[in-house]
């Protein structure tokens, strides 16, 4: 893949600028309204760790794929849909309560599990954005220390306003990492990930310290303009195929 090699260049010399190593970023590629062929592609490519927007595009992509694979939620996880987003993804970037962390709590615990979630923070205050406030952590960073024992807290997450300028995201991305480290300090978490960056501002990101940059369009072009195909499967949960 000549992008994966071009994005591989932009990272190590983000990494070299900020005195980073380059092991410490991963990048989530990110196939929405992309067919499974795309996700053996990324596959073929190294890029082993896979981001999909909703619990059912990739409920029905899934089984389609490489088991090796590891599928991260990047979008807004509802909370009727946590017991087949738990049985379908191995990682949660975008955690916004205390609420829905008692519900994953409560079925991972049904289910045995010990998800790996990342606390989603609106730094930004857009409106249009799903995360918690900034002064909201420490009390969901709390509540899932004490009320939610099998939930691994595992950082943050946020996004940035768009803006054609990648160099407008850098204070959202720096005040993500400040909270992190505050956070460290008042729970005793080490609290090492942050997923933040996408196809238009990942450079910075790295830069301000993303541990995960959530890189789609980068990769692997525009997403396709198709129709949406919607069957249920048995458990009466809808499941999204797309269709040419």
């Amino acid at each position: 893949m000549k992008e994966l090699e071009q994005v591989e260049e932009s990272i190590r010399n983000a990494c070299a600028k900020s005195g980073r190593d380059r092991s410490e970023v991963r990048i989530v590629a990110v196939t929405k309204t992309h067919g499974p062929e795309v996700v053996a592609e990324a596959c073929a490519a190294g890029l082993m760790l896979i981001g999909e927007n909703k619990v059912q595009e990739a409920m029905w992509k899934k089984p389609q794929c490489a088991s090796c694979l590891s599928w991260h939620l990047i979008g807004h996880l509802q909370t009727n849909k946590v017991r087949h987003a738990l049985a379908t993804f191995d990682y949660f970037h975008s955690i916004d309560s205390a609420k829905l962390l008692d519900k994953i709590e409560t079925v991972s615990e049904e289910l045995g599990l010990r998800p790996r979630v990342l606390l989603e923070v609106n730094v930004s205050g857009e409106k249009s954005k799903s995360g918690m406030k900034p002064e909201e952590v420490p009390f969901v960073l709390e509540h899932a220390m004490m009320e939610c024992p099998r939930i691994e807290v595992q950082g943050f997450m946020t996004m940035a306003p768009f803006s054609t300028d990648p160099e407008s995201s850098r204070p959202y991305f720096r005040r993500l990492k400040e909270l992190q480290i505050q956070m460290r300090k008042v729970s005793g978490l080490y609290l090492p990930e942050l997923s933040m960056g996408m196809s238009g501002d990942y450079q910075v990101a790295v830069e301000e310290g993303a541990t995960f940059v959530r890189l789609g369009t980068v990769l692997f072009g525009a997403r396709p303009k198709v129709r949406r195909q919607v069957a249920s499967d048995d458990l009466g949960l809808e499941v999204c195929k797309y269709v040419d």
